[in-house]
């Protein structure tokens, strides 16, 4: 017994016979490494990175024997059959590769010697005598490889068939002594091959890599160490045609490669005298558009979307007291008419009547469950404290619906979660944490019920049911005194705007770094009507320049009148994202395309919040109103509709035009919106 485990010992070791020369490979890898560094300042020529490779690939193949064989050839059948069993085997192949440099795609190619030697566990025969079986399987492979670089780096993944055509097929059997007779002689080793091997295989494999470049662009051949990892499922390496043996493999190794760069060609500079130099300075036209604001009798159906979130302050869990909570005895005369809506303690200044719809919430979702007794909501609170904080503040939301609108406790659920499906906060954020963490501690309010949810919404994260205001429009953008300074990107580093009216007072506005500006015309005429002005565009160019232009304009005050209806829409969307989901796809293309007349026009602002940077943020509102007109214009299309004008701005995160203050997360959960005004 001692002498079979010995054997078994040295078996499994000499599995892997080939360590030292994969250790010279990579030793030989560092040694050019070294060689090459040197000369990089020898020569300033510099080469473009090689498009062909040439080299060789060296790996061990850690081979997962699975399944089971007995019948070893024709003239041995053991008497216990072998299951399972592990190995390692040298894999060795020269190899070609083809990868534009402007490309994320290539090819790869490899054909080379690949061993797939390993040990089956050892059994006991019927005369308790150990046995152990070892495989020395090896093929001819052919690996021909997509290659993908998915951020065009270094990194690169590959996928591609495997050919594989056998070499050897041999076996070692060995029956080892029973215990019970120690001083039987021991039964030599049978050595032979297997019979019914496959003489070829047909199987896939999938990999990584990373190239590591070994020379610089000073040398027009270039060197790169590539360290990979691959993976050869079982799925065609069934090694014979009898039994139910499988190989598995996984290979770690190294490729060394080299290819030819190509010189590149670089003018040199021309010096001329320092008085020849003439720098002329981008084009910019200047622009001013003043609407004449003739009173248009207009008043607005807004649809107010309802978020379905209850946002909590840190470290709470009690409901905040911003939002309304009713006593049981009001709530008969409480109703989703907005005059029934009682108004929330510390209603901010900014849109007020949308956030004293807002902060009725649960009030609507009690009012909307009493009329709707089949409706069953879940409730899950996250919070950065863990699921059991979230938890306790699903619990607050459920109490209040439970005592004050007396809705079955059976008809809600709660649930814990650290983060919500859809946070604000990601990893790796760093700037403006505690408004992050604001925004992602909620309770989210989660139903199946179309009586709660708006129009052809559905799922965990569909808003509720939005709420129908019919006000008189406040001043509505395309009302606003706009400036346009066509090349400013190019020309200025920034600008601002001097206006001077009939008195000779001054008022300043900026500095922009945008092309585009609009002002309400309160803002500048103050209580006034109406006024004439002097508008001056000071350009700070990017050379240090200053440089002005001129224009008048005459400024009315817009005014509201009652008679002509419009219609506002809403989309949300979530954070730093652009694209609107697949929620309010069907929303914009189903109920807001619809409700365009003919000739119509469709003013659609984009707004964000104040979190992240300001120039940033801009682009991302226009995003976002690009993105509706885009829907709404392709839905207009496959109805052979092209009669509607479209008026699209991005206002990023202007405090001026928001719809929302920013300082509670509600609010800047709003701010992230698009708003559509539909004009007759």
């Amino acid at each position: 017994m001692k002498t079979n485990n010995m054997y078994k010992k040295e078996s499994r070791l000499a599995r892997f016979p080939y360590a030292r020369g994969i250790k010279s490979f990579i030793l030989g890898a560092v040694i050019l490494l070294g060689m090459q560094t040197p000369v990089q300042a020898q020569d300033s020529i510099r080469y473009t990175q090689p498009s062909w490779y040439f080299g060789v690939a060296a790996g061990g193949n850690i081979n997962f024997y699975r399944g089971s064989t007995q019948q070893l050839n024709a003239d041995l059948t053991v008497p216990t059959t072998f299951h399972d069993g592990t190995g390692l085997g040298l894999y060795l192949a020269p190899l070609i590769e083809y990868r534009p440099a402007s490309s994320r795609w290539g090819i790869m190619f490899q054909a080379g010697y690949d061993s797939r030697k390993g040990a089956f566990n050892g059994v006991n025969t019927p005369c308790n005598c150990p046995a152990d079986l070892i495989s020395d399987l090896s093929y001819l492979t052919v690996e021909p490889s997509l290659r993908f670089a998915p951020f065009k780096s270094d990194l690169y993944l590959y996928a591609g068939p495997r050919f594989a055509f056998n070499l050897s097929k041999g076996f070692s059997y060995r029956l080892g002594i029973n215990p019970a007779y120690p001083d039987q002689p021991a039964t030599p080793a049978v050595d032979g091959d297997f019979s019914d091997i496959r003489s070829s295989l047909i199987s896939m494999q999938i990999g990584a890599g990373y190239d590591i470049h070994l020379s610089s662009d000073y040398h027009k051949t270039q060197w790169v160490l590539s360290p990979f990892v691959s993976f050869q499922p079982y799925f065609g390496q069934d090694p014979r045609t009898i039994e139910t043996w499988n190989v598995t493999t996984l290979r770690v190794g190294a490729a060394l490669k080299l290819g030819t760069g190509h010189k590149i060609v670089t003018r040199e500079k021309e010096t001329l005298p320092e008085k020849t130099i003439v720098l002329v300075e981008p084009k910019v036209t200047f622009t001013v558009n003043s609407p004449q604001n003739i009173v248009t009798e207009r008043k607005v159906r807004e649809i107010f979307p309802l978020r379905n979130y209850i946002f909590f302050d840190l470290a709470s869990d009690e409901i905040p007291n911003r939002y309304v909570l009713l006593k049981k005895d009001q709530v008969k005369d409480f109703g989703e008419d907005e005059m029934n809506m009682p108004t929330p303690k510390n209603l901010s200044g900014r849109s007020e009547r949308q956030m004293k719809v807002y902060y009725n919430v649960l009030n609507i979702v009690g009012e909307r469950m009493v009329n709707n007794p089949s409706v069953t909501i879940d409730l899950v609170g996250s919070s950065e404290q863990g699921p059991k904080d979230g938890r306790a503040m699903a619990e607050s939301v459920k109490d209040y619906l439970v005592t004050v609108f007396v809705i079955d406790p059976k008809r809600i659920s709660i649930e814990g979660r650290n983060k919500p499906l859809l946070p604000s906060l990601q990893k790796g954020g760093t700037i403006d944490l505690v408004m992050l963490r604001e925004g992602d501690r909620r309770v989210t309010i989660e139903s199946n019920s179309p009586a709660l949810l708006m129009e052809f919404q559905s799922g965990p994260n569909a808003p509720l049911k939005p709420i129908e205001i019919v006000v008189v429009q406040e001043a509505p953008i395309d009302s606003y005194f706009s400036v346009k300074v066509d090349g400013a990107n190019k020309a200025y580093s920034s600008w601002t705007l001097e206006m001077t009216d009939a008195t000779g007072a001054v008022q300043t506005y900026g500095p922009y770094t945008q092309e585009t500006v609009a002002i309400p015309g309160k803002t500048i005429l103050g209580a006034r009507a109406e006024g004439d002005y002097k508008v001056k565009m000071i350009g700070n160019t990017k050379s240090g320049k200053v440089v002005t232009k001129e224009a008048s304009a005459h400024i009315v005050l817009w005014k509201a009148a009652v008679t002509e209806t419009g219609t506002r829409f809403s989309v949300l969307y979530e954070f730093n994202n652009s694209k609107a989901n697949s929620m309010y796809q069907k929303y914009l293309i189903n109920v807001v395309t619809p409700k365009i007349p003919i000739g119509g026009t469709v003013i659609i602002h984009g707004h964000t919040d104040i979190i992240g940077g300001e120039a940033y943020n801009l682009r991302l509102s226009l995003a976002r109103a690009n993105d509706v007109r885009d829907i709404m214009e392709d839905a207009l299309a496959k109805a052979g509709r092209k009669d509607v004008k479209f008026d699209v701005k991005g206002l990023g995160e202007d405090v001026t035009t928001a719809p929302f203050e920013n300082k509670y997360p509600e609010e800047r959960f709003y701010n992230r919106t698009v708003i559509i005004d539909i004009i007759p």
